[in-house]
């Protein structure tokens, strides 16, 4: 006989009273994962002191840069130890949080924390060209779903949980509580609901508070934008937003093309140690390469930089970038991303500046488009990308261009088919994925929400008529404020949200074909 918390009556009961209850578990979620983000952000914050202090005394102690790059080869070890211990460390996490959404992957949360904790602050502190947004991401998620565990929660509530922490995790590491809150929309649940909305708000929301109270009030970045864009340089934007489309092709496909060579080697030790031994390298030599690179935003903003500078600068930080995350170690794209938007951006600016000098004092207009133009074309998320960027400045006077160039970004990729980079990590991440990583099923009946767009092939069939997975049932139908149980001949309209009951071993199919039938525009026929 199932546990009760198991059975059909139960998940369905636990699914229509928890609206609430959720709200206030987001607050508890948003709070401890709002913690270990404020400390894990503290800590890297010190370990990039202490990489300065040593990189300071190598320069002028040249008999300790030998040392150091030992230090560097051992900390890659240490490294490639946490990676064999949990795997699921590897990277930015986000894709490992969108695989456990549709049911996928099944992470074991206290390895996962306390792995990522260690192997993040150890890799970024080291300087590797990694962000701290990603980790802090996975470790809001993790440490929801172990509040879940805890309180012994139905998985379909867990999953919502889960999407509360990692819009925690990206409001704590960036002070930007609405971008933590659309992103867990648009990018790591992808589906719109009250519950998740208000749950993923109450979470967020005190993740920053806490965040706020140790980090204080001011936004990420301290430069000020004192000039709006004149209507007469408009055009600049859209030509700056075709060049960050084409630009997030070539990102996402350089990263492909890199992790598919990083494969070719068997030794994972190998694969760090090159990354933290040109960390090593760099750290002597070219050090605004290093870390996420926050500090050399800031730098941009002066516009003091030659045109040559920043070409050498953007190539390097690239190189530096693929490598660094190519080699699997912890850590995110999100910053070293932006701060090559940014640096674009300058470069454009500079560029532009020689035949068009009314763009002059402009420059940090143009750094913001490049890093909201830069996102939209490689995360594929826009509307994340537009107010995570007016937060981490602090100004939203800047919405008009910030999607004029995140729209003109978007489209590039798009028409030539060049998948959003978490989707192609987390393809990549499925495909490899072992056995004993996958999820572990329990018997346990989850219920998945579905929208039918407008378009959509499920638009006018009945529901009998979708290929719905054997053991799925669609036990709910929302249109407008009414609900109702369907039938087989009920017909689906544009605008109805489903709720489907499935078996633990059918989920990834249902999400697959929700996507497939519900969620996806299909092609006009001739004549229509």
């Amino acid at each position: 006989m199932q546990p009760e918390e198991h059975t059909v009556t139960h998940t369905i009961n636990r699914y229509r009273s928890f609206r609430y209850e959720l709200i206030l578990e987001g607050v508890v979620v948003g709070a401890l994962a709002g913690a270990v983000v404020v400390a894990f952000r503290y800590l890297i914050g010190s370990a990039d002191i202490l990489l300065n202090m040593i990189l300071d005394y190598g320069r002028s102690h040249t008999w300790f840069v030998p040392v150091w790059i030992l230090i560097l080869a051992a900390a890659a070890c240490v490294v490639s130890l946490l990676l064999k211990w949990d795997s699921l460390i590897s990277g930015s996490g986000i894709p490992q949080i969108e695989g456990e959404i549709i049911g996928e992957i099944d992470e074991k949360w206290w390895r996962v924390l306390l792995a990522k904790l260690g192997g993040g602050i150890i890799s970024l502190g080291c300087g590797l060209s990694l962000g701290r947004e990603g980790p802090s991401i996975q470790l809001g998620a993790m440490t929801a779903k172990g509040f879940s565990r805890a309180a012994k929660r139905v998985k379909t509530e867990e999953k919502l949980l889960i999407t509360c922490g990692a819009s925690a995790g990206l409001s704590a590491a960036f002070n930007a509580p609405i971008a933590g809150i659309l992103f867990a929309l648009e990018e790591v649940h992808k589906h719109f609901s009250p519950e998740l909305l208000l749950s993923s708000m109450a979470a967020s929301i005190t993740s920053d508070f806490v965040s706020r109270n140790v980090f204080g009030l001011t936004p990420v970045f301290s430069f000020h934008i004192t000039h709006m864009m004149p209507l007469g340089t408009y055009g600049h934007v859209l030509v700056l937003g075709v060049i960050m489309g084409a630009m997030g092709v070539v990102y996402n496909t350089t990263l492909s093309k890199t992790q598919d060579l990083y494969g070719k080697i068997p030794w994972g030790t190998v694969k760090l140690l090159i990354p933290f031994l040109l960390a090593g390298v760099f750290g002597f030599t070219y050090r605004s390469v290093l870390g996420g690179g926050h500090a050399l935003v800031e730098e941009l903003s002066t516009g003091e930089m030659a045109l040559g500078a920043l070409c050498l600068l953007l190539a390097v930080k690239f190189a530096f970038s693929m490598i660094s995350f190519g080699s699997g170690a912890p850590g995110g794209i999100f910053l070293p991303l932006l701060v090559m938007g940014a640096i674009i951006g300058s470069i454009y600016y500079n560029a532009a500046l020689l035949v068009s000098p009314s763009l002059s004092g402009l420059v940090g207009n143009f750094i913001i488009l490049g890093m909201a133009g830069y996102f939209s074309a490689i995360v594929r998320a826009p509307i994340t990308g537009i107010i995570l960027i007016s937060e981490m400045t602090g100004s939203f006077s800047h919405l008009l261009t910030l999607s004029m160039v995140s729209l003109a970004a978007y489209l590039v990729p798009d028409m030539v088919h060049c998948a959003p980079v978490y989707d192609q990590l987390l393809h990549r991440l499925l495909a490899k994925q072992s056995s004993d990583k996958k999820v572990t099923l329990t018997g346990e009946k989850v219920l998945v929400e579905g929208m039918i767009y407008h378009g959509s092939a499920a638009e006018g069939k009945k529901v009998s008529a979708i290929a719905w997975p054997r053991t799925s049932l669609v036990v709910s139908l929302m249109r407008g404020e009414a609900e109702f149980v369907p039938r087989g001949d009920t017909v689906l309209r544009a605008g109805d949200k489903i709720v489907v009951l499935c078996d633990e071993t059918s989920q990834g199919q249902l999400h697959r074909a929700l996507q497939e039938y519900c969620e996806t525009v299909a092609p006009m026929q001739k004549g229509q």
